[in-house]
C-alpha cells in the first residue's frame, strides 16, 4: 500500500500533503517550536483508517509520530518527511455511561471535553491540570483518584491489529499502554472510569509580590507537610506577570464550597495579595498555557523534604534568568496528594509509583531560531537541577522531560533515558515491545527497545 493514491481510495477521513488546503494548519502545534513538515497527514475517523495508515507508512517506509492533544513541545507529535496519525478531527467525541459511571473518550479529545460532558451527569474523572491536552497523568482528582491511566482502552498495535486491552484481555498490553502509551500502538478510545462530583469547585488564582515570600513559604511549608487532604491541591509558579514584574502565582484548588476552600487557604488569604482571581468552575484548568508560543519544558521530582531552604535561591534565579523581555520563565511546583497514586503497587503499570512531586520548568521564547531555544534549554536545565542536582536518574515526569537533555527538534529521547525513566519496569516493556511493535514503528517518546529474541 506505498501508493497513496491506494490509501485514499479506501480511507475514510482526510489526507493532507504539502501544498493542499489546510495543511500549515494541521502540522500547526501547541508549542510553535513543535511542528515539523510531514509528508502525510491522516485525520483517522476510525480504527480501520488507523490500520490502514500504519500500513501505507509500514510500506512506504515513513516514520509516524501520533496526534492527539498535541501540547508535546518537543515535536513527538510531529514528523519531519514522515506519517503523522491525527486523532483530534474526528475522534475526538465523549459519551458517558451514567449507570455505569464510564465514559467513552476518543483518542484525540481533549480534557476540556470530558469534563463538559461528565459533569452533565454529576460525574467527574482524573484529567490534567491544563484542560486542551490529552495525556495519562496527574490532575486536580489525583488526590483522591490516583492517576488517569488506570482505565480500559481500545488499541491500535503497530501491526494493524485491533486489540481492546484492559485486566482481562491482552492484559500484558494493557499493563503496558499506563505508562509506555505510544510506544506500543494507537489508542483510539479510552473507557474511563468516572466519580461522583459536585458541579461547583472552590478555585482560582493568587498573585503574591516578592516580599511576601519568606512568609508565602512558611505558610506552604507548614501546609504541606501537615498533609493537605484528598480534596485539595495546588501549583505555585515563579515567574513574572504581564507587568513584567517578579511574582509567585498560585493555582488553588478545593473541591467544596467557597467558604470551605476560602477557610482552608485561609492562612494563604492572610497574607498580602497583589492580585486575587477565585472564579467557580465545573473544572478548574491552568489557562495560562496558551497556544502559538515557542516552549521548552523540562521537569524534575522534588525533593522528599519540603526545600524550604533553596526556595528562595530557586526565585532569584528565576528573576535573573527572565529579565530579558524575549522570555517568559516559569518554574512550576505541583503540590498535588500523592497517597493515592502511590497506593498502587510500583509493578501494577509500566508507569512507576513511589515518587515526590512534580517540579517543571517552561521558558516561552518570543523570538525563533536555535539561538532563542538553547537559551530556553539552558535555563530550564539549570532551574530543574537546583532540584535535581546533575543526577541522571532524576528526569523527573515523562510528559514534563520529552526530550530529555537535547534541543526539541527530533522528538525522540535515547534509550539510554528510557530506562530510567520506566526503572525496574523497563525489561517487562522490552518484552511486551518485542510482541506488539518489533520493528519499532512507535518510537518518538522514551523510545523503548525489543527485547532480543
Amino acid at each position: 500500500m506505498s501508493d497513496l493514491r491506494t490509501l485514499k481510495s479506501a480511507f475514510k477521513g482526510d489526507i493532507l500533503t504539502p501544498g493542499d488546503p489546510g495543511y500549515e494548519e494541521a502540522i500547526a502545534r501547541w508549542a510553535k517550536n513543535a511542528a515539523r513538515r510531514a509528508a502525510v497527514v491522516a485525520f483517522v475517523k476510525d480504527a480501520q483508517d488507523v490500520s490502514r495508515a500504519i500500513a501505507y507508512a509500514k510500506d512506504a517506509k515513513l516514520p509516524i509520530a501520533i496526534k492527539g492533544g498535541g501540547h508535546n513541545p518537543s515535536g513527538a507529535s510531529s514528523s519531519e518527511g514522515g506519517l503523522v496519525i491525527d486523532l483530534s478531527r474526528y475522534l475526538n467525541g465523549v459519551r458517558v455511561d451514567p449507570e455505569k459511571k464510564l465514559a467513552y473518550v476518543g483518542g484525540g479529545a481533549t480534557w476540556e471535553t470530558v469534563d463538559k460532558v461528565a459533569i452533565e451527569h454529576g460525574l467527574a474523572t482524573v484529567g490534567g491540570t491544563v484542560n486542551h491536552v490529552r495525556s495519562r497523568g496527574y490532575g486536580w482528582l489525583s488526590g483522591a483518584y490516583g492517576l488517569a491511566i488506570d482505565n480500559l482502552a481500545t488499541v491500535v498495535t503497530a501491526d494493524g491489529t485491533i486489540r481492546i486491552a484492559n485486566d482481562s484481555e491482552n492484559s500484558d498490553l494493557f499493563w503496558g499502554i499506563r505508562g509506555a502509551g505510544s510506544n506500543l500502538g494507537v489508542v483510539t478510545e479510552f473507557v474511563l472510569k468516572l466519580h461522583p462530583q459536585r458541579r461547583t469547585v472552590f478555585g482560582g488564582m493568587v498573585a503574591f509580590s516578592p516580599d511576601t515570600l519568606e512568609p508565602f513559604l512558611d505558610v506552604t511549608q507548614e501546609w504541606w507537610t501537615n498533609g493537605p487532604s484528598e480534596r485539595e491541591g495546588m501549583i505555585q509558579a515563579f515567574t513574572r506577570g504581564p507587568d513584567g514584574q517578579p511574582c509567585i502565582i498560585c493555582f488553588m484548588f478545593y473541591n467544596g464550597t467557597e467558604a470551605e476552600g476560602r477557610q482552608n487557604y485561609k492562612a494563604f488569604f492572610d497574607l498580602s495579595a497583589c492580585a486575587s482571581l477565585t472564579p467557580l468552575r465545573p473544572s478548574f484548568q491552568n489557562f495560562v498555557a496558551g497556544p502559538g508560543q515557542n516552549v521548552y519544558m523540562k521537569g524534575a521530582f522534588a525533593p522528599e523534604a519540603f526545600p524550604r531552604a533553596l526556595l528562595p535561591q530557586v526565585f532569584q534565579r528565576v528573576v535573573e534568568l527572565s529579565s530579558s523581555p524575549d522570555y517568559i520563565v516559569a518554574l512550576l511546583m505541583e503540590y498535588v496528594p500523592l497517597h493515592a497514586v502511590n497506593a498502587v503497587p510500583d509493578d501494577a503499570t509500566a508507569y512507576r509509583r513511589g515518587l515526590t512531586s512534580n517540579v517543571l520548568c517552561a521558558v516561552y521564547a518570543k523570538r525563533d531560531g536555535e539561538d532563542a531555544l538553547a537559551y530556553a534549554r539552558d535555563a530550564a536545565r539549570e532551574l530543574t537541577a537546583l532540584f535535581a542536582g546533575r543526577s541522571e536518574d532524576n528526569l523527573g515526569y515523562g510528559n514534563y522531560s520529552p526530550d530529555s537533555d537535547a534541543l526539541p527538534t527530533g522528538g525522540t529521547v535515547p534509550v539510554d533515558k528510557a530506562k530510567v525513566l520506566f526503572g525496574s519496569n523497563y525489561p517487562r516493556l522490552q518484552q511486551i515491545k518485542r510482541k506488539y511493535d518489533p520493528d519499532m514503528l512507535f518510537r518518538k517518546w522514551f523510545a523503548i527497545t525489543p527485547a532480543a529474541a
